[in-house]
């Protein structure tokens, strides 16, 4: 999921939408679920969030004026003590376009439950040329699974193909900053963490879409290494 997150006010916002309140004409409200094989967040395939099926949904409001709101949540599959889980990104900011170049820039706030110490606040950025992409994420306080500065750095390319499919490619790279409140040292200062291969399609005419990623598997920041994996899913996008 990509960008910004901001905790009850955003949720709160959110809701009213969804409900009864009347939205002005220049501004549109949809939704998405789906459900993939695993979730596997930024190439770390050792350890997935969710190693069996996970169930993801969502919800955004955005405006002809360029800003925009949204919800995001997925089921964990953690198998320690916590006994499970899920995620909540709450996020907002302003996406446009520049001459040849489009932008995004916000904040999302991760919130999870069963687990400690891990929400957090995030900036995320992208500028986009044609179907090149580049995007930066930097957490904005130290967390259990990552320290304040940390830069997670994404490289895109989208391309249509025949009978409705669509190729996209992803490259992620993270920079990390050392000694932090929860991970005191670093084996690694930075370093390749995944490239994701997809391949998707629509159903029919059903506004549903089956996706098939392969993920090459880099290095974690204590450098070990991730397996390559393959993620199958199934997403409803629908407006309302």
């Amino acid at each position: 999921m990509s960008f910004t997150r901001k905790t009850t006010t955003t949720a709160s916002v959110c809701a009213l939408l969804a409900g009864t309140v009347a939205l002005p004409a220049q501004a549109e409200l949809s939704g998405n679920i789906g459900v993939v094989s695993e979730y596997v967040f930024r190439g770390i395939t050792n350890a997935p969030e969710n190693d069996d099926a996970a169930v993801q949904g969502g919800l955004d409001w955005a405006h002809d004026s360029g800003f925009y709101l949204g919800y995001w949540g997925s089921s964990l599959g953690y198998s320690d003590e916590s006994g499970g889980g899920f995620e909540s990104d709450f996020y907002g900011g302003h996406a446009g376009s520049l001459g040849m170049f489009s932008y995004d820039v916000g904040l999302i706030y991760y919130h999870y439950t069963n687990i400690d110490d891990a929400d957090v606040p995030e900036f995320a950025a992208s500028l986009g040329l044609g179907p090149v992409s580049l995007g930066v994420n930097v957490l904005l306080d130290d967390v259990v699974w990552g320290n304040e500065g940390d830069a997670y750095w994404t490289l895109g390319f989208a391309y249509d193909l025949p009978k409705d499919f669509s190729f996209a490619a992803t490259a992620g790279f993270y920079t990390y900053e050392d000694s932090g409140e929860f991970i005191a040292s670093s084996a690694e200062s930075s370093g390749f963490r995944h490239l994701d291969l997809s391949l998707s399609r629509p159903i029919g005419d059903t506004g549903a879409e089956m996706r098939l990623t392969y993920i090459v598997g880099g290095e974690d920041r204590d450098g070990v290494e991730q397996d390559d994996a393959v993620v199958l899913g199934l997403s409803y996008n629908f407006d309302i």
